[in-house]
C-alpha cells in the first residue's frame, strides 16, 4: 500500500468539464474527469513541462521503490546477435539510472525465468556497486530457449512482494511471440498479477505479437510500445526507468459513488492514452465503486465517465455521481480522500443548452472511436477484408485530421495512401512495412490532448 511523507507528496486535483443540461426524458450524463498530480517534485507519465527529473534520497533514507527487468534471452535473440547486444546495453542503461536506496533485480526470460541478478529470491539496493555488479552479471546473459512470459511476471511478482516499499514496478522486452505457454496461462498469470504491481512491456524488432504486449501493459497499468530499431532500446529503457523513479504515490483509485437509481455506464481513461476502466471496478460500499489507476508522479491524465441517471421533470437538478480519488488505507486507518469533482444533472426546456455537447467530451468520443477503428481497420487488412479495412482506416484518417492527432495521421500514412483527408478518402497501400503496421496497432491508443 502506498506511503507517502506529507511533506513531498503530490498534490492531486479534479476539475469536471461537462454539459449537465438534459432533455425532458433525458437519461446519460457524459463528464471529462481531468485529474492532476503537482508538487511531488518528480515527473512521471507525460511530463507536464520540461524533461523527466530522477531525485537521489538523501543518505539513510528509506527505500520507496522496488523494480524487475525482465529480459528476453529466447534463441530468436540471437537473429541477429546485436539485438541480445543491444537489450544487454538497455538493461545496463536503465540500472544506471535507478536511485540509490531503490529495490532492484534482473530477470532472464526464456520458457522458464531465471534470476540473473542479485540471485537467491532476494531484491538488491541500488548503490554505485551494486549497479556495477548487476552490469557485470549482464555480460554472461546469452540467448537460447523458448518464450512463456507468464513465467517471467510471475518471478517478478515473487520478487517484488519481498519488498515492503509502495511503488512496485516491472519493465519487461520480449521480441517473439509467447509460444511456450497458452494463452489462458498468461491470462491467469495477468490476473495474479494485476494489483501487485505495474508493468511497462516492449517489443523488440517485428517477431512479437501486438496484441499479447499490449494486454500485458493494459492489465498491469503499464505502457507498451514497439522497438523496432534494437539500437533504439538504450533510450527507451532509461525513459521508462526516469518515469518509474518518478513515481510517488501507488494505488490511487478513482471512486464513483451514485445516488439511488443512477448508475455508472463506463469509465475510460482518454489521455494520454485510452484503457477502458468500466470492467476493473471493485465495490467500495453502498453505491461506490472503485476503479485503477495506478502509480502517479508529477502528470495529468483524463477520464471520460458516463452515468446514466433517472427521468426527471423540467427544472429538476441532482447530483449525477460524486468523484474522488482514493489512497486505500493503511495500517488499520482509513482510506484517505486525495481531491473530490462533483458530475451534475439538470433537466431543461432549452434545446440549445441540452444539445450542446461539450467540447472535451466531443474530442475524447472522437479520440476512443480513433483508437477502436484503427484496431478495426487493422484487423480487416489482416483477414483480407479490404473493403472494410479502406472503411475504417478511411475513418480513422477523417477522426485523427479533424482532431488535431497529428502523430496518428503521421502513422496512418504509412499504412494508406491519403485521397483526402477531410472526407477520409484512402487507398491501402499495396506493400506495408512489418514495422509501420505494427507501430500503428502498438500506438492506436494513444491520444492528443484537448485544449481546455
Amino acid at each position: 500500500m502506498a506511503k507517502f511523507s506529507k511533506s513531498t507528496a503530490p498534490r492531486f486535483s479534479v476539475d469536471v468539464y461537462q454539459n449537465a443540461y438534459l432533455p425532458e426524458g433525458g437519461r446519460e450524463v457524459n463528464a471529462i474527469v481531468t485529474v492532476t498530480s503537482t508538487g511531488g517534485g518528480t515527473t512521471g507519465g507525460v511530463p507536464l513541462t520540461g524533461s523527466p527529473v530522477t531525485r537521489t534520497p538523501s543518505p539513510g533514507s528509506s527505500q520507496d521503490a522496488a523494480v524487475v527487468i525482465m529480459v528476453d534471452c529466447s534463441g530468436s535473440m540471437d537473429y541477429p546477435a546485436t539485438k541480445m547486444r543491444n537489450a544487454r546495453e538497455a538493461t545496463a542503461a536503465a540500472v544506471d539510472t535507478l536511485r540509490d536506496g531503490v529495490a532492484f533485480a534482473i530477470v532472464g526470460g526464456t520458457h522458464v525465468a531465471k534470476e540473473i541478478y542479485p540471485g537467491d529470491g532476494r531484491l538488491a539496493t541500488a548503490d554505485p556497486g551494486t549497479r556495477r555488479m548487476a552490469k557485470e552479471a549482464l555480460r554472461a546473459i546469452g540467448a537460447g530457449g523458448g518464450t512463456a512470459i507468464g513465467t517471467w511476471l510471475r518471478l517478478a511478482e515473487r520478487l517484488l512482494a519481498t519488498a515492503d516499499v509502495p511503488i512496485r514496478h516491472g519493465i519487461l522486452l520480449t521480441d517473439g511471440r509467447n509460444e511456450h505457454e497458452s494463452a489462458a496461462d498468461l491470462r491467469a498469470t495477468l490476473d495474479a498479477c494485476a494489483g501487485r504491481f505495474t508493468c511497462d512491456a516492449r517489443g523488440v524488432g517485428t517477431d512479437w505479437e501486438v496484441k499479447e504486449v499490449t494486454g500485458i501493459a493494459s492489465a498491469l497499468l503499464g505502457t507498451a510500445d514497439i522497438v523496432a530499431d534494437p539500437a533504439g532500446l538504450a533510450a527507451d529503457f532509461r525513459q521508462m526507468m526516469e518515469n518509474a523513479m518518478g513515481k510517488e504515490v501507488a494505488d490511487v483509485a478513482l471512486r464513483l459513488w451514485t445516488p439511488v437509481g443512477a448508475e455508472i455506464g463506463f469509465v475510460k481513461q482518454v489521455a494520454p492514452t485510452v484503457e477502458d476502466l468500466t470492467g476493473r471496478r471493485t465495490e467500495a460500499g453502498p453505491r461506490a465503486g472503485d476503479y485503477p489507476t495506478g502509480s502517479w508522479g508529477d502528470e495529468s491524465r483524463d477520464y471520460h465517465v458516463c452515468v446514466r441517471v433517472p427521468e426527471a421533470g423540467i427544472g429538476q437538478e441532482m447530483l449525477a455521481a460524486r468523484v474522488s480519488l482514493i489512497l486505500p488505507a493503511t495500517g488499520g486507518g482509513a482510506p484517505e480522500v486525495l481531491s473530490q469533482g462533483l458530475v451534475r444533472a439538470v433537466w431543461t426546456d432549452d434545446m440549445a443548452a441540452s444539445t450542446a455537447i461539450n467540447p472535451q467530451v466531443a474530442h475524447y468520443t472522437g479520440q476512443a472511436e480513433l483508437a477502436q477503428v484503427i484496431q478495426q481497420g487493422l484487423d480487416a487488412r489482416k483477414s483480407g477484408d479490404f473493403d472494410g479495412a479502406t472503411a475504417k482506416l478511411g475513418r480513422a484518417v477523417q477522426l485523427a485530421a479533424s482532431s488535431g492527432n497529428a502523430d496518428t495521421a503521421k502513422l496512418l500514412s504509412k499504412v494508406v495512401d491519403v485521397v483526402d483527408a477531410a472526407t477520409g478518402t484512402v487507398r491501402l497501400k499495396a506493400k506495408v512495412a512489418d514495422a509501420d503496421e505494427m507501430t500503428l496497432e502498438t500506438r492506436s491508443t494513444k491520444t492528443v490532448r484537448v485544449k481546455k
